[in-house]
């Protein structure tokens, strides 16, 4: 497809990657010329220099011929009027990123309908719902969420001494009576589509997919379910910390965030009064333990600088705090978290770009289902997609042990109506059903595809 991202930040140039590696033509535009340099430099996209809201620029990248617009710049209205100009030129999706905190879900609706915009984007929000959802579920590294809530795949890292160590999966199975699907396993840096006979090791990273009661129940019998969350203190007040607080608040979680800029203090005060705001430095490790970092039950290091939110949150586990979620931007900085034992790290920019990954699909698709879902598992080399099934599939009525499917590919969920199935060999799939792929190395835009 011919795509338009205007706008080359850290959001952007990340969509720019993941875009440039399903395939798409892509032209970009920005009004800094180094930036826009740089960009061009590492990937094999077209330039162009200037406003994203002029007119003639908008011409010159293409906008009168393009399938999807996109703008990430650091400016709302700036976002929201070039996807209005895209749209009037001719561009056929557009994708803005909305990130202010006024605007609520009531008047976003209204700003998309009255601006033609296909969808907006809040990378701090999305954020915020991703973190939300781990403290919910804190023995997880990372959860994501398929066909309303009906399936779930959470990663784990096995620990030293886990019952799972040295059992193969069909052992597993038989041991804890689990109705739960490995469907993905990481080791050191090689990502496996498991089958009956892998043997797990302690330090394997595991994706499992089943029924939240379910996976609930697998991580209860293995030993892995820790104590509700309670308190929460964060770091840092960004956009991002605002949204976090708000949802934890309304679940019953106690919240306390440390920021050093007084006047984004007083904000967070106007914003969360039933949050307790602290004003100081959280990299001095004095204030952190005044205010009883070592007997709060999380501690997310929500900061602008990745390497503080690193170092504050090794120091948060060496103060023996039970959940610790980091925020990283910078890609290589990712590892580094990882062999500090930072098992939970959330990443804003890619949050984004699975979700225009996902519609790109979606909209390019023509054949006999849709992207409903995507998301990218084990350190983005692995893929999950949610289908839904529509007439001409060619996988309708095959049951799965005779399915000649792509390695590295597995049938991990499919919801059908209100039942969620955990797929054996007899299982087939129906019309309407919606269908969880996983898979490695690979990119799938129809359901069929994952048919050798």
């Amino acid at each position: 497809m011919n795509i338009i991202v205007a706008g080359c930040g850290k959001v952007g140039t990340s969509l720019i990657s993941s875009l440039v590696d399903e395939g798409h033509n892509l032209t970009v535009i920005d009004n800094d010329r180094k930036i826009l340099s740089e960009v061009t430099d590492v990937y094999d996209v077209i330039g162009v220099f200037g406003n994203c809201v002029d007119s003639g620029i908008l011409m010159e990248a293409g906008a009168d011929k393009a399938d999807l617009f996109v703008a990430t710049t650091q400016t709302d209205e700036l976002n929201m009027l070039s996807c209005f100009l895209a749209k009037r030129i001719g561009s056929k999706h557009t994708i803005a990123r909305i990130r202010s905190i006024e605007y609520n879900q009531s008047s976003l609706a209204f700003v998309r309908q009255q601006l033609d915009l296909s969808s907006s984007i809040n990378p701090e929000y999305l954020a915020a719902h991703e973190i939300s959802n781990i403290v919910k579920f804190p023995a997880a590294a990372k959860i994501e969420s398929f066909s309303r809530r009906a399936f779930e795949i959470v990663e784990v890292t096995i620990r030293q001494g886990s019952a799972l160590h040295g059992l193969s999966l069909k052992e597993m199975r038989s041991k804890f009576k689990s109705k739960c699907l490995i469907c993905c396993v990481q080791r050191d840096d090689v990502v496996t589509i498991p089958d009956g006979n892998f043997v797990l090791q302690s330090g394997d990273k595991i994706g499992i997919t089943a029924t939240p009661a379910q996976i609930q129940e697998f991580l209860t019998d293995i030993g892995y379910i820790q104590k509700r969350i309670k308190s929460v203190m964060i770091l840092g007040g960004s956009k991002t910390a605002i949204y976090l607080a708000k949802m934890l608040e309304a679940s019953g979680v106690s919240v306390k965030i440390i920021e050093q800029n007084i006047e984004i203090c007083h904000q967070l005060s106007e914003e969360l009064p039933r949050s307790v705001i602290i004003h100081g430095d959280g990299a001095h490790q004095e204030l952190l333990d005044e205010e009883g970092i070592d007997s709060t039950d999380a501690f997310i290091t929500l900061t602008g600088m990745d390497e503080e939110n690193i170092l504050i949150s090794y120091y948060a586990v060496q103060r023996g705090v039970p959940k610790i979620i980091t925020k990283v931007s910078k890609d290589e900085l990712l590892s580094t978290a990882e062999k500090l034992g930072l098992d939970s790290v959330i990443t804003p920019k890619k949050i984004v770009s699975d979700v225009i990954v996902r519609y790109a699909r979606a909209i390019e698709n023509t054949k006999g289902s849709n992207v409903e879902t995507l998301y990218k598992l084990m350190d983005d080399n692995c893929e999950a997609i949610e289908f839904k099934v529509k007439s001409g599939s060619k996988v309708v009525g095959i049951p799965f042990k005779y399915m000649k499917m792509k390695p590295m590919t597995l049938i991990a969920g499919i919801l059908r109506g209100n039942q969620a199935i955990t797929p054996s060999g007899d299982d087939q799939i129906s019309l309407e059903d919606r269908v969880i792929i996983i898979s490695s190395g690979q990119h799938f835009s129809d359901l069929d595809d994952i048919l050798r």
